[in-house]
């Protein structure tokens, strides 16, 4: 398969495509080198390709997913003691094998990535280890959130990944046991955060905006460690 920009604006754009590492290459290197391209996130796996959001986003996606980088901020800057770094839309690569650039990712733990002037701009997961948490927002992406990117989250051994439905408000979270990912209502990793609480936060946001929904949000988080901590 040789891939070209005219192909991906018609046949690759949003849809697998058979492919190798060599067309995913060849794929990433001339979008980073079009300047007319602002914005793009390539995917990787099980020899298929995935080109998503050339160059724009649509609104609610992109709300929903400050929405998350917010509550999920608020969340991690009340918990200073956790080492922590939240990245959005970067590429990262298994040399030869997968490659993923979620919409949302987030780090815990001692070993952050960390941009080295001079090194590569994209997360070499041969070298680096895998985000704790990634979050992918789906607006016309459900079906492959849910099918192939939730197969290469799992063999990239990502612990924990959630799919946001932004059209039904609906929110999964997988927690990887075995190398497989099981449904789950409360996250393992985020401490307070659930599926229903999550969704209801996204319905907030749809009468409201994200900035109101994230404060009705963190007022609900404060009951719930007001209510933890009168138990304990």
């Amino acid at each position: 398969m040789t891939v070209s920009l005219e192909k991906l604006q018609t046949e690759l754009y949003c849809r697998w495509q058979p492919a190798i590492w060599q067309d995913y290459e060849r794929m990433r290197d001339a979008l980073s080198n079009d300047a007319t391209i602002q914005k793009v996130q390539l995917f990787f796996y099980d020899h298929q390709l995935l080109v998503e959001n050339m160059g724009w986003e649509g609104l609610l996606h992109s709300e929903v997913r400050e929405l998350l980088s917010l509550i999920l901020g608020l969340w991690l800057m009340q918990h200073p003691e956790i080492k922590s770094k939240i990245l959005g839309s970067c590429l990262m690569e298994k040399l030869g094998k997968q490659a993923a650039a979620p919409d949302i990712a987030i780090y815990i733990g001692e070993d952050l990535p960390k941009y080295r002037k001079g090194e590569s701009r994209r997360i070499n997961l041969d070298h680096e280890q895998v985000p704790n948490l990634v979050i992918e927002v789906a607006d016309t992406t459900l079906d492959s959130d849910l099918d192939q990117k939730k197969h290469l989250y799992a063999e990239l051994g990502v612990p924990e990944y959630w799919v946001i439905d932004t059209q039904s408000n609906q929110v999964f979270i997988f927690i990887l046991q075995d190398q497989r990912y099981f449904k789950a209502e409360n996250s393992q990793l985020i401490v307070g955060f659930t599926a229903s609480l999550l969704s209801q936060t996204i319905e907030q946001m749809k009468a409201g905006s994200n900035i109101s929904a994230a404060l009705w949000f963190s007022e609900r988080l404060a009951l719930f460690s007001s209510s933890k901590s009168v138990v304990n």
